[in-house]
């Protein structure tokens, strides 16, 4: 008979956060933040500075979970906050945006001390992303066109603006 451990997917963090459990979590949220840049920029053509930002996203917002000692409710509040510095930024993609969410999420399971549930599902699901991008997932036909104007030379321009000048 198979007997399951319960203790796998519960929070590492007692009562009161501990250094050693601090330390699990910071290297954890790297280790994880890390990993995401580096999918985010396979998918994509991202700017360093978007990747250094989702390499770190993860850290910072574990320690604001951590700061407000679990409470998942004012955690999500402030990570929320954190959401719009992008969305008030240059406009990203959709994939940007997806993957950005995916930084925030192991953020605040790190943050709570979920440790095992934070590297089982960003692992499961940057395999995803990987494997979707690789196929050219929802990809039908290229959606950008160029668009060609010929104007014959010997078009006379001379008072084609008049009504407007």
């Amino acid at each position: 008979m198979i007997r399951r451990d319960p203790t796998v997917l519960e929070s590492i963090i007692s009562s009161q956060l501990t250094l050693s459990a601090f330390l699990i979590c910071t290297f954890t949220s790297i280790v994880l933040g890390v990993g995401i840049a580096l999918v985010g920029m396979y998918r994509s053509r991202s700017s360093q500075s978007y990747a250094v930002a989702l390499a770190i996203l993860p850290v910072a917002v574990q320690l604001v979970i951590m700061l407000v000692n679990g409470n998942v409710g004012a955690g999500v509040a402030v990570a929320g906050a954190f959401s719009l510095v992008r969305f008030r930024s240059v406009p990203g993609t959709a994939c940007e945006i997806g993957v950005l969410f995916m930084a925030m999420a192991v953020g605040l399971a790190t943050g709570m001390g979920y440790i095992a549930i934070a590297v089982i599902l960003a692992v499961f699901v940057l395999l995803v992303d990987i494997a979707l991008a690789s196929i050219n997932f929802g990809k039908a036909g290229s959606a950008e066109r160029d668009l060609k104007i010929v104007i014959p030379e010997s078009l006379s321009y001379d008072e084609v603006f008049n009504d407007i000048f």
